[in-house]
């Protein structure tokens, strides 16, 4: 099952106007997690070969970052969709200790 119909699965009880408004929205995060994903594997930092003290961001980061930040931006509006709409078990939640941003 691809991370895009995981998320139709998380919203298939959403009520259709809502869905037509995140359908969108769900097409971003699914790219932007698997964006995010590819990012993570290309370092982050450069380091001067000879002074290790000065360092860098490469701009895997900074992509990286602009892609976290539009995709936490989706996220919350995606989450607000659903507030007040009964869901088993809170997606954003789950998606979030699923990658270990869980403290």
């Amino acid at each position: 099952m691809t991370r895009r119909e995981k998320l139709d699965e998380i919203f298939k009880d959403l009520d259709e106007n809502k869905k037509s408004l995140i359908n969108p929205l769900l097409d971003n995060i699914a790219f932007l997690e698997q964006r995010m994903e590819e990012l993570k594997k290309l370092p982050f930092i450069q380091i001067h070969p000879k002074d290790p003290t000065k360092q860098r961001p490469t701009t895997a980061s900074k992509l990286y970052k602009e892609c976290s930040q539009s995709y936490m931006n989706a996220i919350r509006t995606v989450y607000s969709m659903i507030n007040g709409h009964e869901v088993d078990e809170d997606p954003v939640e789950r998606f979030m200790k699923e990658r270990g941003y869980d403290n």
